[in-house]
């Protein structure tokens, strides 16, 4: 079952271009959903169009199987969010942060330490917020985001303008999120690295229209151009010369040569035709694609 579910969503502000262009996307249940577009791809605006806080010019969103127009109070109690900066009362502790927010919305305090726990804050609950990095108030967000308990969390660009120590913190609680607590996570995100890590599926969107929605294995499938070889030898001239006479793609980078193969079964041959012609080979690697690399190329 898709716990998110947008049919030929289209948006555009008034007197101004559209922005949004059928957009349909499919989120299944129990998955961690990475969203990925180049700034001003239209992520940030698909989010606020799934949450209600803009209004699409036609299309349909449907969360739980339900739209927010008829079901709104439902939605919003399954539902987190965690969208730009976290509002934070600076002069208060993280628990005194929580507990106003437990207050208004009728949650038992015992929820607090539990959340506090889970985003991993639990020895700072005395500290005033003003203290804290940026990471850490990122974590109190997602902590408000989580009192309630939501079976959905959707996150925008939640390691936006961390330090390499915040993203990982960022990174562990989605992951422990999803494994121990079976949340679906839809989130955006500009760290490729970060979305091959933590999600298991991925959408991809230009200017607005989905190029791609998927696994990431599904994604290399559809970008497949051929195995990359590269190859370090004594000879890299002779190599390079030696490998155009059968291949086509093969391109000199610095202090090695990469070739582009049909299959693997190509690897001994070329190994066997340098060696044959006196090149020795210092290493060979197949070069596997990240998905930084799967990016760009579903985008050129």
């Amino acid at each position: 079952m898709n716990i998110i579910e947008t049919t030929q969503l289209q948006f555009g502000y008034k007197n101004a271009p559209a922005t949004i262009h059928d957009l349909s996307l499919s989120v299944p249940r129990g998955s961690v959903y990475g969203f990925l577009g180049h700034n001003g791809a239209g992520k940030s605006t698909t989010i606020r169009l799934l949450l209600g806080l803009l209004h699409p010019t036609a299309g349909h969103v449907h969360l739980f199987g339900k739209t927010l127009k008829e079901h709104r109070a439902e939605i919003y109690r399954r539902c987190g969010a965690l969208i730009e900066s976290p509002s934070i009362y600076e002069h208060l502790s993280a628990y005194e942060n929580l507990r106003i927010a437990a207050v208004y919305r009728q949650i038992s305090k015992s929820r607090i330490g539990e959340v506090l726990e889970i985003v991993g804050l639990e020895k700072e609950h005395n500290k005033q917020a003003k203290a804290f990095s940026t990471g850490m108030k990122q974590r109190l967000g997602l902590a408000n985001a989580l009192l309630h308990d939501p079976e959905l969390l959707i996150l925008d660009e939640p390691t936006n303008g961390l330090d390499p120590q915040g993203i990982v913190e960022i990174r562990t609680v989605i992951q422990r999120l999803h494994q121990d607590f079976g949340k679906t996570i839809f989130l955006s995100s500009h760290l490729l690295s970060e979305i091959e890590l933590i999600c298991t599926q991925v959408g991809i969107i230009k200017k607005g229209k989905k190029l791609f929605e998927g696994s990431i294995h599904g994604l290399r499938a559809q970008t497949d151009n051929g195995i990359q070889v590269t190859l370090e030898t004594n000879d890299l001239d002779k190599t390079n010369t030696l490998l155009l006479q059968h291949h086509r793609q093969v391109y000199r980078n610095g202090k090695t040569v990469r070739v582009t193969l049909n299959d693997k079964e190509t690897i001994p041959e070329i190994a066997q035709q340098l060696v044959q012609n006196q090149v020795k080979i210092y290493e060979l690697k197949v070069v596997h694609q990240n998905l930084e690399d799967l990016f760009l190329h579903i985008n050129e």
